[in-house]
């Protein structure tokens, strides 16, 4: 559970963007995504490859 305490003299905008990036930074919504939509094995094996060449594309790009 994400939850952010109000200290003093603190405005609920500045409470709220605090609580927002907390709930970006733990993931809540892409798990939440990834775990209502069914994909396919074969189509996450798929993704899991081009995710894979795109990492090494990037390393070896970096030792350049």
């Amino acid at each position: 559970m994400i939850g952010v305490t109000i200290q003093n003299n603190e405005s609920i905008d500045r409470a709220l963007r605090r609580f927002k990036k907390k709930y970006e930074r733990s993931g809540v919504l892409r798990e939440f995504k990834k775990r209502t939509a069914f994909s396919k094995p074969s189509v996450e094996k798929r993704l899991a490859r081009q995710k894979a060449a795109r990492r090494q594309q990037r390393a070896t790009q970096e030792m350049e």
